[in-house]
């Protein structure tokens, strides 16, 4: 006989066919463990939680749960820049190579750090290969992007920096602010916010952690993907990830702000709601309305060469598009973390909203959990 998953938390009586969804998720055995948070006007109008922390279901997933999001902390790290730009620290336009001086080599003398934040630079892997215990080494990791040749023309197509967007971003911000990137996050935004997000996760909260559950091995070749030197699988599986690795002090400890962030719905939600609502929360301001706006300009969009399919990127962010549309308005942008993870950001209805969970699935992009709030979220509004 199924246990029957008590939902928990705080939902809107207008919302109630979203907290039904959310149960309806662990109902068919779709969930292990999961929260779901939105704001409007920079309020939790839900804030829902419910299941386990384990794949034995002998731990409650309790409100201050979190677990490792993957690439949905590409998102936080692309705020860090925004508000380097935002102060007059970083100019989008400038060669990467004016704050990184040895980046200028095998020929990026000129690429401009906007390239960076929409997956256009051609670096979304490199070339020598290493296992993922390397990612903890973050003086290799941009060592060897400093050195690596782009595998397309910079600037004329995306292909999504799967691990190296958060080296190229977190240099950026290091040379800058002369703080690591995990580091000047939790000093600007986690803490000023009250916000329970973290890159470099301090050991007093592992007993908070959430396990990944890892999914079914994902088919490559039914995205196409299935030539070994493609740039697809030479980004996807070098190095290879291993869930497993994230239930280690090592990897909660070290900064790679493409895919090692922990948090839960709320956190995610808190943060983006700075955004949802022009830049300010609570009296806090992350960034300038301008600053946001531009960062949802169209950068490319195209078929991407890493994740084969139609992306339209702004700066930092995916954009709505016809190929993922996120809602019935304009000014939406997302992003989104292996095994099902993600975050969207409405600035025309003033909502943030976020979907983190510990059951992994076998997707690029997509996660039918997370459609079915969606869809249930915009039809309540």
């Amino acid at each position: 006989m199924t246990r029957e998953t008590k939902i928990e938390g705080h939902c809107e009586e207008r919302f109630k066919s979203v907290k039904d969804a959310f149960k309806t998720n662990f109902d068919e055995n779709l969930e292990v463990g999961a929260s779901f948070a939105v704001t409007i006007n920079g309020k939790h109008v839900i804030d829902l939680w419910g299941g386990y922390t384990d794949a034995d279901k002998t731990k409650k997933w309790n409100k201050d749960t979190i677990v490792n999001v993957y690439s949905t902390t590409k998102v936080m790290t692309a705020i860090c820049i925004h508000m380097l730009v935002d102060r007059g620290l970083l100019d989008l336009d400038a060669p990467v190579a004016n704050y990184w001086p040895e980046f200028a080599q095998a020929g990026k003398d000129s690429l401009p750090v906007r390239y960076l934040l929409s997956h256009t630079s051609g670096l979304a892997g490199w070339d020598k290969k290493f296992r993922i215990k390397k990612l903890y080494d973050w003086n290799l990791m941009v060592e060897l992007l400093a050195a690596q040749k782009p595998w397309w023309e910079p600037g004329t197509k995306s292909g999504y920096h799967t691990s190296t967007f958060g080296y190229l971003l977190g240099e950026l911000i290091k040379r800058i602010t002369k703080k690591t990137p995990g580091t000047f996050f939790r000093e600007e935004i986690a803490i000023p916010l009250g916000a329970d997000f973290y890159i470099g996760l301090p050991e007093e909260h592992d007993i908070r952690v959430a396990d990944l559950i890892p999914p079914p091995p994902m088919d490559l070749s039914s995205y196409g993907v299935i030539d070994p030197k493609s740039i697809a699988m030479r980004s996807l599986t070098n190095p290879i990830m291993d869930v497993e690795l994230t239930k280690t002090r090592t990897w909660r400890n070290a900064e790679i702000p493409a895919v090692n962030g922990h948090g839960n719905a709320r956190s995610v939600s808190r943060i983006t709601a700075a955004l949802a609502c022009g830049g300010e929360l609570d009296g806090i301001r992350l960034l300038s309305e301008k600053t946001i706006k531009h960062s949802i300009e169209e950068q490319s969009y195209s078929k991407d060469l890493v994740l084969t399919m139609p992306i339209r990127f702004g700066l930092g962010w995916g954009l709505q598009s016809k190929d993922f549309p996120i809602g019935p308005n304009p000014n939406v942008f997302w992003w989104g973390g292996y095994g099902g993870s993600v975050v969207v950001v409405d600035l025309d209805a003033k909502m943030s909203f976020s979907y983190v969970m510990n059951k992994m699935v076998s997707s690029l992009t997509g996660d039918p959990r997370s459609e079915k709030l969606i869809k249930a979220l915009y039809s309540s509004l």
